[in-house]
């Protein structure tokens, strides 16, 4: 038969090993010796701290922020600060053009696809001794020349009847004038530079880097006249933009981009103009003319 166990031991048994009893006085005593108030951040101690305040305090973590944003911002200034500058450098401006306009003489010879500048051109070349350069005939050989550079450039703005780039064109004509001067013993030259400048920016650049010009030698034909020429030309020419398309996209280039140049130069009293629908010798005749009266006989 079981004894009964002492009550008074039972009931401290019990206590001890029941997880929902409340600790004794003692052991509550013995926890608050030990410490149980806390420290927190804001500076007040004990379990609740004052209401409405952070128990963790923010400033010291914004001005960390703060410093280390700051710093960021002047390292990467610096560094952009310190970059290389751009490959890409503006070319050089030129104080003065390469020739003097009192030893060298340039005329711009103007006119409509089919006008017969190179005609005209080839007359006072005999006659006066000018040196003709055709912008088209000089692009046409660079994009045959062998390693050219602007070979293929060259010949897809030809076949589509646009402008080539200003830079080529003005390059390859200084190129040629200094060919030419180099072998004259008085370094003196007379120029008509045919079909050139056909965009205004052409005219600026060219007067501005390699010499001014006296003036512009402007033939005027209507467009029909001009496309049955070029269509009989094409028969035997053997050029790639003398066909049908090809002439509608020049007849409306030189409307678009030449004209304004020739409207500024008249705008300036320099322009010479040419009726080109009579015959070659008709047109000749009143050519020479014209250059007379403008430059003197003997020019």
């Amino acid at each position: 038969m079981a004894h009964p166990m002492p009550r008074l031991f039972s009931r401290r048994v019990c206590q001890q090993f029941t997880p929902f009893a409340k600790p004794s006085r003692n052991l509550r005593r013995q926890f608050q010796s030990r410490g149980g108030k806390r420290s927190y951040a804001t500076g007040e101690k004990g379990p609740n701290p004052t209401p409405g305040q952070s128990p963790f305090k923010i400033w010291p973590f914004v001005a960390i922020t703060l410093m280390g944003s700051g710093a960021y911002a002047l390292m990467v200034r610096s560094r952009v600060d310190m970059a290389p500058p751009s490959q890409q450098l503006p070319a050089p401006k030129k104080d003065t053009p390469t020739f003097n306009p009192s030893r060298v003489t340039v005329l711009f010879v103007l006119g409509g696809p089919g006008a017969g500048k190179g005609t005209q051109c080839a007359n006072l070349v005999r006659d006066y001794n000018f040196t003709h350069l055709s912008a088209g005939d000089l692009l046409r050989a660079e994009q045959e020349r062998e390693g050219s550079e602007f070979g293929d450039l060259i010949k897809e703005y030809i076949r589509d009847g646009k402008i080539v780039p200003m830079e080529v064109t003005v390059q390859l004509l200084e190129n040629a004038m200094n060919d030419v001067i180099s072998k004259t013993p008085d370094g003196k030259g007379k120029f008509l530079i045919d079909g050139f400048p056909r965009k205004m920016d052409q005219a600026l650049k060219f007067e501005e880097t390699v010499c001014p010009s006296k003036f512009v030698l402007f033939f005027d034909c209507p467009e029909e006249e001009m496309q049955k020429r070029l269509l009989n030309r094409g028969k035997t020419s053997g050029r790639s933009d003398d066909n049908e398309e090809s002439i509608k996209k020049r007849f409306k280039t030189f409307v678009e981009t030449s004209m304004p140049v020739v409207d500024y130069f008249e705008g300036q009293g320099r322009v010479v103009k040419v009726v080109a629908t009579k015959t070659p010798e008709g047109v000749y005749k009143e050519t020479r003319g014209k250059l007379e009266e403008r430059l003197g006989k003997n020019f």
